[in-house]
This record gives structure tokens, sequence and C-alpha cells, in this order.
């Protein structure tokens, strides 16, 4: 009975988010509305059942298929949309040598900012006097810790070289389907041939490559249709995660590491600023960037799916921020898989730092400090050759810098609480990658980023 006046309270929330639509809403006021909803609704499940409650967790099995179901909704169109934006992107610019720039400019300023973020991972970590001693090592810790132990030789047989030949699209309709854990990147390779290919088709039979252009016209139109629709879903998806996150948390696991929590997220602040910072140089308002970027952030942060915000972020960076297509849809992209500031720059650097002093090394000591900056550099860049977001990165760093991976188990209870800060640092690292990268290439429309009517996913 409890579990269904949940579910009702849960349908009656669903209910207002469909009124509001129906006022003609921004689709940002919905979403930031959706997640105090979700704050509050979670908040209350916790306070009348308590934690780990069995009628919260019969609630949330409901409440996850609106909020789950959103989630695969969203990546069942992140292929469709790479494919055909990037093949659309090349064929309009008709300059398929741009295409090196936008790939060695959106990547590199990923890899610099994750150097970046492991040097303030290091310095926070100091700061907030972190260390692996004296946390408690309870169950689900041991076994977590023992779990990570058994898939490190799965790392330490992965290459540099793997890393990169696992990028190549051998099949391509494989990657489509997603069936790797670096499809999405080989899709943009392989939408990047076909683009070029097309337009050699274009300039060798001008009379098929007006065919194949108005086909990709229609295509990209299909394909925003569709983007569109599940984006106008985003309020209810948000207000099913984060009802979810906050009722499904556990506080006094929270408060017990409370220490790494906050300098987590003293961190996550830092790199966001320093995110501000860079755009502000190519000359974007950093506080107009910040606004027309938060929803986007905040489903990164509800969903903890980089990948899955990808469409938000590619419509938002082509919508609201004016940058180009084809460098939209790169740097989200790569941001999703490559040099991630959250989980691949910041979370294994301060793993390594409160880990150190275990073993008898200084923190502090600038040679450790710069060789775990480098390798923290390198393994973001690998990331998407294994999987698994910032636990591989995390396997891979300290098993480089040749430390007990066991230990990293010792943070599970706190886990999805920081993977919210960090998914959305991650994305936020995409979105700076591709703004920095439009406007040194000129391919920036500043009318639409200084414009404050902006499009709206929900209602076009």
């Amino acid at each position: 009975m409890h579990t269904i006046i949940n579910l009702a309270v849960f349908a009656l929330l669903i209910g207002l988010l469909v009124k509001q639509q129906k006022t003609e809403q921004t689709l940002s006021k919905r979403v930031f509305t959706s997640l105090g909803l979700g704050v509050l609704f979670g908040g209350a499940l916790q306070f009348i059942y308590g934690g780990g409650s069995d009628v919260i967790s019969n609630t949330l099995e409901y409440v996850n298929i609106v909020g789950a179901g959103y989630v695969s909704l969203l990546k069942m169109i992140i292929m469709p949309l790479i494919l055909v934006s990037i093949i659309g992107a090349i064929i309009k610019v008709k300059d398929s040598g741009s295409l090196g720039k936008i790939s060695v400019l959106s990547i590199g300023i990923l890899l610099a900012t994750t150097a970046v973020s492991a040097l303030i991972g290091i310095l926070v970590s100091n700061l907030f006097g972190l260390t692996a001693d004296g946390i408690v090592q309870g169950a689900r810790e041991i076994a977590r810790g023992e779990m990570l132990q058994t898939r490190l030789s799965s790392v330490e047989t992965l290459s540099f070289a793997d890393m990169i030949i696992s990028f190549f699209p051998g099949n391509p309709f494989a990657d489509l389907a997603g069936s790797r854990p670096t499809s999405t990147i080989a899709v943009v390779i392989f939408s990047a041939f076909v683009g070029v290919a097309g337009l050699t088709v274009i300039r060798t039979n001008p009379e098929l490559g007006e065919s194949l252009e108005k086909f990709i016209n229609v295509a990209q139109e299909v394909v925003r249709t569709l983007v569109r629709l599940v984006l106008s879903l985003t309020p209810y998806g948000v207000l099913a995660l984060m009802t979810k996150v906050v009722a499904g948390s556990n506080y006094d696991d929270i408060l017990s590491l409370i220490n790494f929590v906050a300098a987590s997220y003293v961190g996550l602040g830092l790199i966001l600023v320093m995110h501000l910072l860079l755009v502000s140089v190519v000359g974007v308002n950093p506080v107009r960037y910040l606004k027309k970027i938060l929803p986007v952030l905040t489903f990164a942060f509800t969903s903890r799916s980089s990948a899955g915000t990808i469409p938000l972020n590619v419509d938002t960076q082509v919508k609201k921020l004016g940058n180009g297509e084809g460098v939209a849809n790169f740097s989200a992209s790569f941001g999703a898989t490559m040099g991630q500031n959250g989980c691949a720059g910041l979370y294994p650097a301060m793993l390594a730092v409160m880990i150190a002093p275990t073993i008898g090394i200084n923190p502090l000591d600038p040679s450790f400090m710069l060789t775990l900056i480098a390798i923290v550099t390198i393994s973001s860049f690998g990331i998407a050759g294994v999987g698994g977001g910032a636990t591989f990165a995390a396997l891979i760093v300290l098993s480089a810098m040749d430390m007990p991976v066991a230990l990293a188990g010792l943070l599970i209870s706190i886990e999805p609480l920081i993977d919210m800060g960090r998914t959305a640092i991650n994305v936020s690292g995409s979105m700076t990658a591709g703004t920095i990268t439009s406007r040194l290439l000129g391919q920036a429309d500043q009318d639409i980023f200084n414009s404050e009517e902006t499009v709206d996913t929900a209602k076009a």
C-alpha cells in the first residue's frame, strides 16, 4: 500500500510537469523544476521510511522505469545523431582539411584540461589532508577491493598501441550498435570517412552529388526531429533520476567520508572555474556561457552518463552557444570517451595522493606530482579503450604508479554521490573544448550566443 501511495505521488509530480509544459515554460525552467521536485520527493521518502527501507526500494524500482527508460532513449539517438551530423557538416563545409584541425584542437584541449584537473586533485587532496589511513573497511569495501584486484589483469595487458587500434571501426555496423567501449569514437571516424567520400562524389559527379546532399539534408532533419522528441522528455527523466539518487543514498556513509566528498566538490568547482576562464580567453562571456550550459550539466549530474548527455550536449552547443555543428559533434563525442576532467583527471589523482602516505611516499614530492600528472594525462586518452570510466581510470593510474588498487574500494559507499559531480565536469570539459575550438577556427555564430531567445527543443 505504501508503495502504491508513493507511486501515486510520483504520478502527480509528472502531471505537474506536463501541466508546466502546456504553459509553454522553457525546457531549462522545467528541468530545474523537476530537479527540485526530485530532491524534495526523494528526501521525503528518506525521512518517512528511513534509509534502506524495502518500501523505498520497491518504489524506486518503478520510478526507475522513467529514469532508466529516458537514458536508454538518449543512448538510442547518439549514434544516428553523430553519423548524420558529422557527414552533413563535412559536406556543407566542403573542406575535409578542417577535420584534422577540429580533432587536434578538441583532443588537445581535453588532454590539457585533464592535466590541470589532475594538478587540482593533488592540491585539494593535500589541502584537506586526505589519506586512506583510518577509513573503515566493511564487507562491501573488501569485496570491491577484491573485484578491482581481479580486473587489474585486463588493464595491465592493455598497451597504449592497443588503445589507439581500438578506435578504428573494423566493423562500422557493430560500432553503430555500440558493441564496444570505443564505438562512439569509431563511429566519429567512420562518419568522417563517409563525409570525405561524399565530398569526392560531389566534386566528380555533380548530379549524383546533388542527390546525396538532398538525402543527407532529409536524414539530418529526421534525426533532429527525433532528438527534439526525446529531449522534450528531459524533465521527467531528471525527476526520476534525482528521486532515485536522493532516496537511495546512505547518509551515514556520506557523513563518515564527508571530508573526501567536500574535497572532491571543491576540486570539481575549481575545474569548472578553469573552464569558464578558458572560454573567456576566446571572447566568450563566462556568465552567459554558464547560464546556457547549466541545464546540460544538471542532466549530466542526475544521469551520471557522459554518453547519454551527448544529444543534449550537441544540441546546446549548436543552438545556444553558436558552435559549429561538426565541432559540436566531435567535441561531445571525444569528451564522452577520453580526456574526462572529472573521472580521468581529478579522481585518480586524489586517490593516488590518499594512498601515497600508506606506502611511504610523500604526496608533496615534486617528482611524484609530475609523474602522477603525466600518467593521468596519458591514461585519460586511453580510458575509452577499456571502458568503465572512473574505476578503470583509477586502475590504470594506480597500477602505473605501483600502488595497491584494492584501496580504491574504500570509497564505494559514496561513489554515486561523487560520480554525479564528476560526470557534470566531464561534460563541461567537452563543451569547453567545443567552444574554444569553434572560436579558434572561426566556426562560431556569435549572434546565437548573444541571443537571449534561444531555441527551446521542447517547443520546436
